[in-house]
């Protein structure tokens, strides 16, 4: 069994009473896994990886006059 390190300092008088004011022992919110008040904004995986869907704006590629240019004038600098 792992121990706990409260952070009430060194407790003198009632040990029960002191850990439920420690942080271990506050209220908590639960929030609903369905219905009203599910709404997450966070989402539980990063929305950068995923596979689903066409990929089309990271895939398409036009070679064009203008890109040429911005090359070589960035390589004149």
């Amino acid at each position: 069994m792992s121990k706990y390190q409260h952070t009430k300092g060194q407790i003198r008088d009632n040990a029960i009473q002191a850990l439920l004011h420690d942080p271990l022992f506050r209220q908590r919110i639960e929030q609903k896994q369905k219905g009203k008040g599910s709404f997450k904004r966070k989402e539980k995986h990063g929305k950068g990886t995923g596979c689903e869907g066409s990929d089309k704006k990271a895939s398409y590629h036009c070679p064009s006059a203008f890109t040429v240019k911005k090359t070589a004038c960035a390589a004149a600098y």
